[in-house]
Order: C-alpha cells, then sequence, then structure tokens
C-alpha cells in the first residue's frame, strides 16, 4: 500500500479520564474503528458468513501502543492506517496518530485470518488471494 488510509476522530469526554486525557484504552477502540474503516473501503470485514454460511474474520491475536504526547478532549485525531505486512495467514497494521501533524501515539495490531471449524472453534487458514488483493489495494480514503 502506497499511501496510507487515513481517518480522522474526535475525542469525546468519556473518552478521557479524570486528567481531562484520552484513557491509554480507548486507543485500541480508536484502532479497532480505524481498521474496520480501512477493511470496509477495501470491501471487507472484520467478520462475516459465507453463502453456505461459514464464518469468516481477522481476529486479533497481539495488540500495542506507545504513546508520545497526551490527547484531550475535543481534539481532532487523524489516524494512519499502514499495511505493515500481509502474510501467509496474518496481517500486520501500524497505526500513526497525529493532532495538527504532531504525532500523538503508535500502535500496532496483527490479525489472523480464521474460519469456523467444528465445535465453533475458530482456525487459521491461509488468506485467499481475492482477499489478499482486497487487502493490498489502494481503497479509497473517506
Amino acid at each position: 500500500m502506497s499511501e496510507p488510509f487515513t481517518v480522522t476522530r474526535r475525542v469525546e469526554f468519556g473518552d478521557t479520564d479524570m486528567a481531562g486525557i484520552v484513557h491509554f484504552s480507548n486507543f485500541f477502540r480508536y484502532m479497532e474503528s480505524a481498521e474496520t474503516a480501512y477493511l470496509r473501503a477495501r470491501g471487507l470485514s472484520v467478520a462475516w458468513r459465507d453463502a453456505d454460511g461459514v464464518r469468516y474474520g481477522f481476529p486479533r491475536v497481539a495488540v500495542s501502543c506507545d504513546y508520545a504526547r497526551p490527547a484531550r478532549f475535543e481534539d481532532v485525531l487523524t489516524v494512519e492506517v499502514h499495511l505493515e505486512k500481509v502474510g501467509r495467514t496474518s496481517v500486520a497494521y501500524r497505526f500513526d496518530f497525529s493532532r495538527d501533524g504532531v504525532p500523538v501515539a503508535t500502535g500496532r495490531v496483527k490479525a489472523v485470518y480464521c474460519r469456523e471449524g467444528p465445535g465453533h472453534a475458530m482456525q487459521s487458514v491461509e488468506i485467499p488471494a481475492d482477499v489478499r488483493a482486497k487487502l493490498e489495494s489502494d481503497g479509497p480514503t473517506p
């Protein structure tokens, strides 16, 4: 992906702690929302069923976030989604958060392509070529 997929998000009052700073855990929600928008823009989703009713999805297996400076109520954050790697069965993203061009945080998410197997257990499977092509495409930015 040559250009990052970009979304913006205004910090809500409920996102902040008693010091008026975005609680660290909310950055994980912001990453999930940005990932969902990234996938949707490419005709994909985090979870779906195929025509036969088999469930597929990208459950997360690793997440992290490093913080550079605080974000506060009413700040408008720009979130850039970078596709770092599409492996055989997994996808790795980097999320760069900024406010007015100033870095705020950097997050990472690794998700594994899975389908539902016997007993509703999720099984890691190889990412199909059509899904891989959509992940790697330069979809529209909202």
